[in-house]
Order: C-alpha cells, then sequence, then structure tokens
C-alpha cells in the first residue's frame, strides 16, 4: 500500500482515483477545484480530500493528475499551492491528462531538478475504461521511475507501456488520437451510405465488423450513430482540444495530416450547431441533415 495523491476528479479522473483506493488498497487524498466532488468522492470512497495541490501531495509516493490542459497542469504542479512545492524527493507524480509533449518535457525539468520522478501517462478508453479499469495507458519517461509506477498505474488499466523517454506518451496519444479521428469520419460515411441505401444499419455492422473494416469504434458507435444518439463517449470539446495538440505539434516536425485537419474543421461544425458535448461519433449529423 502506497500513500496516493489524485489531482483533478473529472469524469475520467473520479473513477480512476477510485480504483487506486479500492482495487489498490492504497492510502487515497484527493484534490478538485470544486471542493464539493472531492467532498463527494471521500463520502463514498473513504480516503481524505485537501484544499490545494500543495496539501494534498504532501507525504504522497505517488501523486497522480488528471486535469484539462496545459495550462491546469501547470497550475497544479507549479502554480501558488501547486504539487510540486511539498512533494518530497524520491516521489513519483503520473500525468494523465491529455497535453502537450512540450509541458511535459517543461514539468519534467522542474520536477527532476528536485529529485521528483515524472511519467506523462495519457490515457485511452473514455468514460467507460476509466469506469471499468480497463485504460490503455501510454507512457513517457525514465524506466526506473516507470517500474517503480507501473503496479500503481495498473489499477486503473488494461495496458500500461512505456512508449520512451518524457513527452513520447504525449506523442503516443497524438498518434491515437488521429486514428481515432481518421476512422470516425470513415464510419459516418459507412453508416451514412447504409441509411441512404436503405439497408439495415446494424445487420452491415454485424457482418462486416467481424471483416477487415471492424474496429472498436464500429463495434460501440454505429448503432448509436444510426439512432442519432450521441451521449456515449468523449465529447466533441474534448476531442478539438486534443486534435489542437495534434496539429500544433505536426506543424514542428513536418507530419503532414490532411485528413486529421479536415476532420478537425468537420468538429468545428459539429460545435457550431451546438454539439459541444455529443460524443464525437456525431460527425455523421453533418452528413444526415444535407
Amino acid at each position: 500500500m502506497a500513500k496516493v495523491a489524485f489531482l483533478g476528479l473529472g469524469v475520467m479522473g473520479y473513477p480512476m482515483a477510485a480504483h487506486l483506493k479500492n482495487k489498490g488498497g492504497h492510502e487515497v487524498t484527493v484534490y478538485n477545484r470544486t471542493t464539493a466532488k472531492a467532498e463527494k468522492w471521500v463520502a463514498e470512497h473513504g480516503g481524505a480530500f485537501a484544499a490545494t495541490p500543495a496539501e494534498a501531495a504532501k507525504g504522497a509516493d505517488f501523486v497522480f493528475c488528471c486535469v484539462g490542459n496545459d495550462d491546469d497542469l501547470r497550475e497544479v504542479t507549479i502554480g501558488d499551492d501547486g504539487a510540486f512545492a511539498t512533494m518530497a524527493e524520491g516521489s513519483i507524480f503520473i500525468d494523465n491528462t491529455t497535453a502537450s509533449a512540450q509541458v511535459a518535457r517543461e514539468l519534467f525539468e522542474v520536477a527532476d531538478a528536485q529529485g521528483v520522478g515524472f511519467i506523462d501517462a495519457p490515457v485511452s478508453g473514455g468514460q467507460a475504461g476509466a469506469e471499468n479499469g480497463v485504460l490503455t495507458v501510454m507512457c513517457g519517461g525514465d524506466e526506473a521511475v516507470f517500474a517503480k509506477a507501473k503496479p500503481v498505474i495498473e489499477c486503473y488499466a488494461r495496458m500500461v507501456g512505456l512508449m520512451g523517454p518524457v513527452g513520447a506518451g504525449q506523442l503516443t496519444k497524438m498518434v491515437n488520437q488521429i486514428c481515432i479521428a481518421g476512422l470516425v469520419q470513415g464510419l459516418s460515411e459507412g453508416v451514412h451510405f447504409a441509411k441512404q441505401a436503405g439497408l439495415d444499419v446494424d445487420a452491415v455492422v454485424d457482418v462486416i465488423s467481424k471483416g477487415a473494416a471492424g474496429s472498436w469504434q464500429m463495434e460501440n458507435r454505429a448503432s448509436n450513430m444510426a439512432a442519432g444518439k450521441f451521449d456515449y463517449g468523449f465529447a466533441v470539446d474534448w476531442m478539438r482540444k486534443d486534435l489542437s495538440i495534434v496539429l500544433d505539434e505536426a506543424r514542428a516536425n513536418g507530419a503532414h495530416l490532411p485528413v486529421t485537419s479536415i476532420v478537425d474543421q468537420f468538429y468545428s461544425q459539429v460545435q457550431a450547431q451546438g454539439g459541444n458535448r455529443w460524443d464525437t461519433s456525431s460527425l455523421i449529423t453533418l452528413l444526415d441533415k444535407k
């Protein structure tokens, strides 16, 4: 059993922290910008909550974080009352935020200077994966630090991999989002075509999902797409945030991402029609309305 802090109790962080407490048996202190959410978590799972990231991190062996973006991440680490102010030498910070590779490297430098380990560890699997403790975690960091952190991370994951040095986890998550963007657009067009052709979408998916066209998106989103239900996954606003990070990195490293760029603009159209909180499969609405 380790002493653990968890910063950020959103739709992902809330169940992830619970797995650390209930499955891992760790002593968990949580922090959330809205204190009521932290109080609710403690009422449900036990442990403790703290008023600041620094208070939560004090004395912790591992500090986990899952917040919104680069600026939020800086605020809870190096901002006023940030976690780095109280983390002891030899402790490890595990960042589950989907953020830029640059901020990961920046925070690693600060942590390393005070003898604190740092791992960028973005996740894939969505809210359902977090609730069921079966996330895929893509890590960047030192091998020795990763080896210490992996057994704790596994409390909420089914796959935990070290992809390279600090920043590599975030870069791998960018690859993940690139692949998802193209897949969802292709699936949207396929489902739209099937509907226009008068086919039974569920029957079509049942057959083709067993062949070369099969994917997680097809298995889990095609029926909802056909039914016009978009409350089952990752929100469009968050996907656009992620794709913005991807496209910034592509401009820096010279990668050519024509499909990703187009799909990002399609998502901006979904936002313009009020679909900010719809899940990413809502791309089909742009086709069905024509």
